[in-house]
């Protein structure tokens, strides 16, 4: 896997974080320090947005399980759970890109000359 020049400058990947600008596009933050402000910001608002979703599913699950509820809840609810789908999407993309992947543009040891 190649590193862009962020992540060969920084020696770390950008953070995809939590939220987006006023027209929908995607706020990265470039950082040395994992724990800084806007890192643990970032931390308490997807925290925020996981608990919210988890209050939301639950929401949903009662108009959902009654037969009588109107077309005007249903539709609500269905927003409200996309809303936090989305978040929480967004969330496992952000964790899922500062997992450390190997650098695989270096020549890799075969299992036999690893062993031996």
């Amino acid at each position: 896997m190649q590193r862009t020049g962020v992540e060969a400058a920084t020696g770390s990947r950008p953070r995809l974080l939590p939220w987006t600008t006023d027209d929908g596009k995607q706020c990265m933050l470039r950082t040395d320090d994992g724990g800084g402000f806007l890192s643990r910001l970032a931390d308490d608002f997807e925290a925020v947005q996981l608990a919210m979703g988890a209050d939301v599913l639950s929401a949903a699950r009662k108009v959902l399980e009654d037969p009588m509820s109107a077309h005007a809840e249903l539709r609500y609810a269905a927003l409200r759970l996309s809303e936090c789908l989305m978040d929480a999407l967004r969330i496992a993309e952000s964790r899922g890109l500062r997992l450390s992947a190997p650098d695989t543009s270096e020549e890799e040891e075969s299992p036999a000359e690893a062993v031996g």
